[in-house]
């Protein structure tokens, strides 16, 4: 399958850049790029792409608010949208989250990152880059532990090295290299540990890690 693709953003170097990194993926197809919150929104029900690649900010209406308008309230045939800004505030973390995105990156998160966002948001995923992660999980160790579920099966010595793994912010590939094993290991693991614990993705399993003690 190829993932069709629309890049938002107001600076034609950035949507240049993006086209010729994902272009260059086999499976990955840019269809649209809109500079501003107005196009994209036209673009994506023209083109019907299945990842919107979106910055903050931008005309408006900003990617805050261009995100809730296509990925918000779990729409059958909602594009996923993977936010790729150059400003790293919790507040549009937060709310870009909230709003329906699958994935948080900055611009600077390189290529190997970007195209693995897209991949997980097609999966059903959530991406939020590395540096991100650890900091929008620790407010669970700020405040007194909450309650968390247990596992409907136990969990093995390696499904919990996966589990640290992510709630460190690495990706597939790094945990993989880690813990010498190849990277569709991981991704075995992975899905077991979502189908033991019934998370959706990786921030969900990041956050049970740090409420239940295996992540600080």
């Amino acid at each position: 399958m190829t993932i069709r693709i629309l890049v938002a953003d107001d600076q034609h170097l950035v949507r240049a850049g993006f086209r010729m990194v994902l272009s260059a993926e086999s499976d990955m197809e840019v269809v649209a790029e809109a500079a501003d919150g107005a196009s994209a929104l036209a673009l994506a029900r023209e083109t019907q792409p299945d990842v919107c690649l979106v910055d903050i900010r931008m005309p408006p209406p900003d990617g805050l608010e261009v995100t809730r308008r296509l990925a918000g309230g779990g729409r059958p045939g909602a594009p996923k949208v993977v936010v790729v800004t150059t400003f790293d505030l919790d507040e549009y973390v937060y709310t870009a989250l909230s709003n329906g995105a699958s994935g948080f990156l900055l611009k600077d998160a390189g290529p190997a990152l970007l195209t693995e966002a897209v991949r997980a948001a097609v999966r059903g995923d959530a991406m939020v880059a590395p540096q991100i992660t650890l900091r929008l999980l620790q407010h669970f160790t700020k405040s007194r532990r909450r309650a968390a579920h247990e596992p409907a099966e136990p969990l093995t010595d390696r499904e919990e090295e996966v589990i640290q793994g992510i709630a460190r912010g690495l990706t597939n590939p790094e945990i993989a290299a880690e813990l010498y094993i190849a990277p569709s290991t991981v991704k075995t693991h992975l899905g077991s540990v979502q189908a033991k614990l019934g998370l959706r993705n990786r921030v969900e399993i990041a956050a049970w890690a740090f409420r239940t003690g295996r992540a600080e």
